[in-house]
């Protein structure tokens, strides 16, 4: 069966709209941030006071798009996008980039980063190594060009640590710093837990901090070789605890108890039921 795609009116058509929607939201950006009538918080706000918020929204995202939730994540999308508008309209007002700026430059760089689509490299075809080697070859440079030196430039700090970690292996091992296969990266594992509990019967709270950061560490390398996202992996493992203890929540509640009025055998075992019950 072949694929059906989108006439070049209806994208045309919907190109225009997007282009006339982005404007309105521009012009609403600009209200808001007016002196004299705009409102008073959006006003107040910095580049700095904003940031945080992208991060937010950014997470509202994959949030919506993990739960297929397709309605929210139209609206969600809106959030992010906002942060952009919010952030370029600062800029634009003290004379560093406007909106035009910003579009410009990743419009710029979609093109600069896929030279077998839109330049002299069309022989890559759908080569998947290639198409990785071609796209981190290109952000080498641009690192370069803004005078970003060594294997780990780059990798923001405000990144979620674990995130951070696993980016941090990743780019190490493109450079050879690596196990040769996912049994090393195991024993590892192994081995910081060790270490750890080394210094749970030392009491020294120092340097078990250390040592549990080392332990993170090697699980997020550990995700990274089996091409998992670690990210991903501990927010399904929160919704799983969630899950499973609002249901043994749940179940207490029948009996006319809470978690408080339970010893740990008893949630234990409760646990267990729902882990069962989830199974069957």
């Amino acid at each position: 069966m072949s694929k059906s795609f989108p006439s070049d009116s209806f994208m045309d058509a919907s190109v225009a709209d997007a282009g006339h929607e982005l404007e309105r939201l521009i012009q609403i950006m600009a209200q808001l941030r007016d002196p004299e009538t705009g409102c008073a918080w959006d006003v107040l706000q910095t580049s700095a006071t904003v940031a945080p918020y992208a991060i937010e929204e950014a997470y509202e995202v994959a949030d919506a798009i993990e739960r297929e939730a397709w309605d929210e994540t139209a609206d969600e999308l809106g959030d992010l996008l906002l942060q952009v508008v919010f952030q370029s309209r600062i800029a634009e007002e003290k004379q560093r980039f406007d909106f035009a700026e910003v579009t410009r430059r990743i419009a710029d760089k979609m093109v600069r980063r896929h030279p077998h689509v839109f330049g002299e490299a069309k022989d890559i075809g759908d080569d998947k190594a290639a198409l990785t080697a071609q796209w981190e070859q290109n952000k080498e440079q641009e690192r370069q060009k803004r005078s970003e030196h060594g294997a780990l430039a780059g990798i923001p700090l405000a990144l979620p640590a674990l995130l951070r970690a696993s980016k941090l292996a990743s780019r190490a091992a493109r450079v050879g710093f690596d196990w040769p296969d996912v049994g090393g990266v195991v024993a590892k594992v192994h081995e910081e837990l060790a270490e750890v509990e080394a210094e749970i019967a030392s009491g020294d709270k120092a340097a078990l901090q250390d040592e549990v950061g080392d332990l993170l560490f090697s699980v997020a390398s550990l995700a990274r070789r089996l091409d998992l996202d670690p990210e991903a992996c501990l927010r399904q493992a929160n919704g799983k605890f969630t899950r499973r203890f609002e249901a043994v929540e749940s179940l207490l509640a029948l009996k006319g108890l809470t978690p408080a009025e339970c010893d740990v055998e008893k949630l234990d075992a409760v646990w267990n039921e729902v882990k069962k019950q989830e199974k069957s």
